[in-house]
């Protein structure tokens, strides 16, 4: 179950070789590396770990990979689709390989309140009592969801667990749905991580987010959510936030992320699957740069 949700939950990345394929091998080295920098639990087919890319048989290996390599670490896996009948079939397959849930992000086609309602409806009537994990955002699919509909989804279907907020501006959405959520509901943060000092200080339990240092996101959520060290957090938060924000550029912050990924040994290569971006000799030496003036730890 999904209720004790708390902490970072990495969007995890999916691995290719450079002929494009699955490279299986460094999932499990991707787990090490997540889980030996905080990581409570993994998002895996997420936008981030490039599931437009995948193949239905693909995206069900690789989060039967995860979950083999996850240290019983919860793996949650994306399955929002606009065909709802591959959906549900993704849906019975991750969870037949152990995850402990799934993310679903409402249709492009949704627009009014009771369109929510029935879209979901029509979720939950074919995938049955799966825990699930509700995203907010509106950047990706356009679907913008009031906090007086979310707490209506709340009230109606039980299986929501756990909201991911990504609606701006975030940390004050937190608050709201802090405010009017019906029924106990764990709340984890996105945006590449980018305001978490604030959406913790809100009410979030923890960033659901990727970054090639997730021992920052972890340690900001621990300084700040654990500890009630504001101050430490926000000591710890900005050291990285050149990186940070270089890495929050769409398509191209995933090349950059899997490019530090691979230069710190989590990942064999950095390669995104086509059309993905791919870094010209510009990009690297613009990510050397930053680099130089930021004397990480490796």
């Amino acid at each position: 179950m999904l209720d004790n949700t708390q902490g970072l939950h990495v969007v995890a990345q999916t691995p290719f070789l450079p002929d494009g394929a699955v490279d299986h091998d460094s999932i499990a080295t991707l787990t090490d590396f997540y889980h030996g920098h905080g990581a409570r639990g993994l998002l895996v087919l997420g936008v981030s770990g490039e599931a437009q890319t995948l193949t239905p048989d693909e995206a069900v290996a690789i989060a039967a990979s995860y979950v083999a390599a996850s240290y019983d670490l919860p793996v949650i896996a994306g399955v929002s689709s606009p065909n709802l009948a591959i959906l549900a079939e993704i849906t019975e397959q991750v969870r037949a390989e152990g995850v402990a849930g799934v993310m679903i992000a409402p249709s492009a086609g949704v627009r009014t309140e009771e369109d929510l309602l029935a879209y979901f409806d029509a979720v939950f009537t074919r995938i049955g009592d799966v825990p699930t994990v509700l995203q907010d955002f509106p950047a990706s699919n356009g679907v913008l969801m009031s906090v007086p509909a979310m707490a209506r989804l709340l009230e109606t279907f039980p299986q929501i667990a756990v909201i991911k907020e990504e609606d701006m501006p975030s940390a004050r959405k937190v608050a709201a749905l802090r405010a009017a959520a019906p029924r106990p509901v764990r709340i984890l943060t996105g945006n590449n991580g980018l305001y978490l000092p604030q959406e913790l200080a809100r009410g979030a339990d923890g960033p659901m987010a990727g970054f090639s240092y997730p021992e920052m996101l972890s340690g900001v959520d621990r300084l700040l959510r654990e500890e009630g060290d504001s101050a430490g957090a926000h000591t710890l938060f900005n050291r990285y936030l050149p990186l940070l924000k270089h890495e929050a550029q769409g398509a191209m912050g995933i090349a950059l992320r899997k490019e530090m990924m691979r230069r710190r040994g989590a990942l064999a290569h950095a390669t995104m699957r086509a059309p993905g971006a791919a870094l010209s000799a510009d990009d690297i030496a613009e990510l050397d740069a930053i680099l130089t003036h930021m004397d990480l730890p490796a």
